[in-house]
């Protein structure tokens, strides 16, 4: 059922704008999906000349790329911080992180956009988009508990007994430990900024720096009687191909994580 809307998407992307304002769900493939491939090659959508279809993936994919890095390696040495080291604020922070986790982002929006395009003059960036996505107590949650059931403090210990770093202990013993839990959070993450449009909206003015979901929105808005639906259609339908790509690497580490677990269990 959950692949029956994925399923119309990519059937409606083979067919030209005639046959979809006369059928708007078409479940069986038409003939025009490389005529609505080639409309859409050159790089501008004719009815919306800024329209820059390539610059919108490339701008996404940056993005969301960068974010997911970034994230995910910071997020899991947070967690790898609160869990293998005990001091005395450890449970606050903990706790701090948690009360974060809790504030929703269209609360701050007002001041970040204040204080990223006024105060440090980042309008038309992808700093503002990047860096702070740093700053995540959801999947700092998540890997902490993964840690906290799966990973032995013991091998810490025996690597600091070695001589080994507390950094290269991070990165050659707990990173590789964590596989499961840093697939799984760099799913969410990729697809949470791949499409994420309510504060790059707020940042990005450039038609030059806007991302794909800005650009998807921006056309659907556009007069119904000015677009070609084969066009939005395949343009929506290649936006969705970097989430499945993403997926289908990571879920062999996904599949592995439960299987280990379970063993161990």
């Amino acid at each position: 059922i959950c692949l029956v809307p994925l399923y119309i998407m990519i059937m409606n992307a083979t067919h030209g704008d005639a046959a979809l304002r006369a059928q708007p769900l078409q479940f069986l493939p038409g003939g025009d999906l490389m005529t609505n491939i080639k409309n859409i090659a050159g790089g501008e959508f004719p009815q919306s000349p800024n329209f820059n279809v390539w610059l919108g993936y490339r701008n996404s994919l940056i993005i969301a790329g960068c974010t997911t890095i970034l994230t995910v390696f910071f997020s899991a040495l947070t967690s790898y911080g609160l869990t293998v080291y005990d001091f005395k604020i450890r449970d606050g922070a903990y706790t701090f992180i948690l009360a974060v986790m809790m504030i929703p982002i269209q609360v701050t929006s007002t001041g970040f956009v204040q204080f990223m395009v006024g105060t440090l003059g980042l309008a038309d960036s992808f700093i503002p988009l990047i860096v702070p996505a740093i700053a995540a107590p959801a999947i700092v949650f998540y890997m902490r508990q993964y840690m906290k059931s799966s990973f032995p403090l013991d091998i810490v210990e025996a690597a600091r007994i070695d001589g080994c770093s507390e950094f290269r202990t991070f990165i050659s013993i707990a990173i590789p430990m964590m596989k499961p839990a840093i697939a799984v959070q760099a799913i969410f993450t990729f697809v949470s900024s791949w499409n994420n449009y309510f504060v790059p909206a707020l940042i990005l003015h450039n038609d030059k720096k806007k991302t794909l979901p800005i650009l998807i929105a921006q056309l659907r808005a556009a007069d119904w009687l000015k677009f070609d639906m084969g066009q939005v259609y395949v343009m929506i339908a290649f936006s969705i191909f970097p989430v499945i790509i993403i997926y289908l690497i990571l879920s062999r580490h996904i599949v592995q994580g439960v299987a280990l677990g379970s063993v161990k269990g």
